[in-house]
């Protein structure tokens, strides 16, 4: 039965990172027991035996001295490789570029490259299967205009390097912590060219090459003492067998393959002591041969006749009685089938040679179904993330160890609980599960703060049981006056004619130019009473924005934001306040990055209120700024809409024209600037910070058609353009004061 998590075991799971409230933003949360208990696979054959299991269906890609490399198609026709060891435990899930290819050798040692065909690698990796958890040897050959050819060590390569009069060189190429070092291999023919490698073993690796006149190029094997960095044999050959491979050595011969039409697959061997040439014929290339070399023992056969085993000494053949597929050479001289025997089997079989040269037989791995757990390896999910910086969007990531596989994902508000939920069907690249989050949950702008990360990937297919991973994530937005849930966008409020104040949460970004609306709330009633209402921005020197009102008796007061878009209970902060007929605050007017406060009285003179940050007194004595303000019938502080350097201030007289003053930066204002005639369309005017995220400081304009937005355009004389907006659509007389 596939076992599927159910909600409230994901809603387990969560709760669990929840609980970790003591690790910082980025740690990683420990999943719950069941999340990370072993999964209980059905009995399969290596569990009988003791032995490792190479996975049913999947392919032979590399035989290493302590384990073997299998490789199967998942399905989008990628390949995923896997490393086992044949000591046991689970198989190794490897990450090839995307591609890529690969190559083992040197003992266990994997190399990793850019190319999917090895000779055309050129950036590679190694990595040293014996100890898996070691970091891995990045060696950069393309800046040395350099292929790969063969591995030597944990930390060095064999490569063809071209150079600078275009003819080729064989070097050895070492990283040696950030260093790359190079030395050239002596004793081979200056025009060789197209190197190809063995598996190198005993500090010792054949290489095939071209060489000879352009009109007649012809082959050749060379023995490299990779020590001493020379040549010590080499051998004539018919072709180069560049592309063919198939090189081998041991203490008494060295072999290469070779093909000819009409005659077929066959293997050149060469006698190291007496310098003997022998040619052993295979067959049709259609037939699909395998050969390796063991002691004096050329192992040879296909998928339809048994491997035997011929002497290259005496011209005696064992049959082995294994049928095998392919095989692989070791680095400490055995060899690696894979196939059945009829007494055990399908599985892999390891060919050595007895002290007498005889072939040992031992199998050293079972073919089973192999049911591997599905594990979220590595995530991608940043610490902090500021979306005002990153164009509104994080890309969040999980790398799996397998790509057949879904994803859901969810995000969980830590202070609010608000959650975002979605699921990832498909990797972006590799088995790299991603997607871009928008910063928005249930269509409005995701509240600021901690957020559990939760990734819940699930096998296809019903092998297996889900994995589980936990992370932390802080979002950040540039702070905004008129924001009081703490999303980045502007909050509208309204007051309509019982009383009640509603707050309209817009977009932080527009959707095609409009500015849209996420939601309505009631945040209060009883607000018939004041005679003026100002949303004031941080006066209170709390993180969020604050509202300022008047009561008929001229008693000032402050509701705290408190972040969550309601208000705090009031508190009286001033009496004497009905001197004033209007009132405009939230710029920050003498640059001490406060927000303050400007009132007109009936004589027309105009007072400035300095912001002082403390919620029991959140402005000092006014001072009087200037006089004849008693042309104008609203006012609004609109931030810094022009580029200068401090708040500006817009002011509407009483034929509807609007006025302009820039802010000095010392509490008063340059000389005013008229940017507008018609303005009397408009009950209300509110400077209603950044609405288009473009880093300036917007106005809405709340009339008899509804709401007009004006996004700010930094010039002095032309300070607004006309946006769109839905913000009280055929609500033009619902409200009687709007900030």
């Amino acid at each position: 039965m596939r076992l599927r998590s159910t909600r409230t075991r994901l809603g387990l799971a969560v709760t669990a990172v929840l609980a970790v409230t003591t690790l910082g933003a980025g740690t990683l949360a420990t999943a719950p027991a069941f999340a990370t208990a072993p999964v209980a696979a059905p009995a399969q054959a290596g569990e009988a035996t003791g032995l490792p299991v190479f996975p049913e269906g999947s392919e032979l890609g590399g035989v290493g001295t302590t384990g073997f490399l299998s490789y199967s198609f998942d399905s989008g026709g990628n390949r995923k490789l896997r490393w086992t060891s044949y000591a046991g435990g689970d198989p190794i899930a490897l990450q090839v570029p995307e591609g890529g290819g690969w190559a083992l050798g040197a003992g266990d040692v994997l190399v990793t490259g850019d190319a999917s065909w090895s000779p055309e690698m050129r950036s590679i990796t190694l990595r040293n299967m014996a100890t898996p958890a070691a970091p891995g040897v990045a060696i950069d050959l393309g800046a040395l205009d350099g292929n790969f050819v063969a591995v030597l060590s944990p930390t060095s390569v064999l490569a063809q390097v071209k150079k600078a009069d275009g003819s080729a060189e064989l070097r050895i190429v070492t990283k040696d912590g950030a260093e790359t070092t190079s030395r050239a291999i002596s004793g081979l023919p200056a025009d060789a060219t197209d190197f190809f490698g063995s598996t190198a073993h005993d500090g010792f690796v054949l290489v095939g090459y071209e060489t000879g006149s352009a009109d007649l190029r012809t082959g050749g094997r060379a023995l490299i003492d990779v020590t001493a960095g020379t040549a010590t044999k080499t051998y004539p050959a018919h072709e180069s067998g560049f592309g063919y491979g198939g090189l081998g050595f041991s203490d008494s011969h060295v072999t290469w393959f070779g093909y000819e039409a009409g005659r077929g697959d066959f293997i050149t061997s060469v006698d190291r002591v007496t310098g003997k040439a022998t040619v052993t014929v295979l067959g049709s290339h259609l037939d699909e041969w395998y050969h390796v070399l063991v002691g004096d023992r050329l192992i040879y056969g296909n998928p339809s006749k048994p491997a035997q085993a011929l002497s290259l000494t005496s011209g005696e053949t064992v049959d082995l009685g294994i049928t095998a597929t392919n095989a692989g050479d070791v680095a400490d001289g055995s060899a690696v089938l894979r196939g059945s025997r009829a007494a055990d089997g399908d599985g892999l079989f390891r060919i050595t040679a007895a002290q007498d040269g005889t072939p040992t037989v031992t199998k050293v791995a079972d073919t089973a179904e192999l049911v591997i757990p599905l594990t979220i390896d590595q995530v991608h999910v940043p610490e902090t993330v500021d979306l005002d910086k990153s164009g509104g969007t994080v890309n969040l990531g999980w790398t799996l160890s397998d790509r057949d596989a879904t994803l859901d994902v969810t995000l969980t508000h830590i202070a609010t609980g608000k959650e975002f939920r979605t699921n990832v069907t498909r990797p972006a690249s590799g088995t790299r599960f991603s997607f871009d989050w928008d910063g928005v949950i249930d269509d409005a702008d995701a509240p600021n703060g901690k957020y559990a990360v939760e990734a819940e990937a699930t096998p296809l297919g019903g092998a297996g049981e889900p994995a589980y991973q936990g992370w932390f994530m802080h979002l950040t937005r540039t702070y905004n006056p008129h924001d009081l849930n703490d999303n980045g966008s502007t909050d509208v409020l309204a007051r309509d004619a019982s009383g009640q104040v509603w707050r309209d949460d817009l977009r932080d970004r527009p959707d095609d130019g409009q500015v849209n609306v996420a939601g309505r709330t009631r945040i209060g009633h009883g607000w018939g009473i004041y005679r003026q209402i100002e949303a004031v921005g941080n006066v209170g020197g709390a993180a969020h924005g604050d509202v300022i009102t008047v009561d008929g008796a001229g008693v000032q007061w402050l509701y705290l934001g408190k972040g969550d878009g309601t208000l705090a209970p009031r508190v009286q902060v001033g009496t004497g306040w009905q001197i004033y007929n209007k009132i405009a605050a939230g710029s920050d007017l003498d640059g001490d990055s406060r927000p303050d406060l400007v009132a007109t009285d009936s004589a027309g003179v105009l007072w400035f209120y300095k912001g002082t940050g403390s919620y029991t007194k959140p402005f000092a004595p006014r001072v009087r700024i200037g006089g004849g303000w008693q042309v104008y019938n609203h006012l609004a502080a609109v931030g810094d809409i022009a580029g200068a350097s401090a708040g500006d201030l817009v002011a509407r007289d009483k034929d509807g024209v609007l006025w302009l003053y820039l802010g000095r930066g010392d509490g008063t204002f340059a000389p005013r600037i008229r940017i507008g005639g018609g303005w009397n369309a408009f009950t209300q005017l509110v400077g209603a910070g950044d609405l288009d995220n473009d880093g300036r400081p917007d106005l809405i304009a709340y009339g008899r058609d509804g709401a007009r937005f004006y996004r700010s355009t930094g010039s002095t004389t032309a300070p607004f353009s006309l946006g769109r907006t839905l913000l009280y659509f055929g609500e033009g007389a619902a409200f009687d004061n709007v900030s």
